[in-house]
């Protein structure tokens, strides 16, 4: 994935759940789609499958599934 192909995300605190931001970035619709794409093995982070919804992300951590990534960023 280029780096151009990933938007921002900002966040309000240092970290968030994984599956938290998947809602937050509008990769998912909700907290049981969640479950099922990391379960599934569709999610990574920062380059590698991530399976654990409640893995924390940190700002600079990028998120991608279904050929769109996120980048975490602190909230302005």
């Amino acid at each position: 994935m280029d780096v151009d192909d990933r938007y921002e995300v900002p966040i309000r605190d240092d970290v968030i759940r994984l599956g938290q931001f998947l809602k937050l970035a509008n990769l998912i619709e909700s907290g049981s789609e969640a479950k099922e794409v990391i379960g599934d093995g569709l999610v990574r982070v920062n380059g590698e499958v991530e399976t654990r919804r409640g893995r924390q992300l940190s700002v600079g951590d990028v998120v991608e599934i279904g050929g769109v990534g996120a980048r975490v960023v602190a909230e302005p």
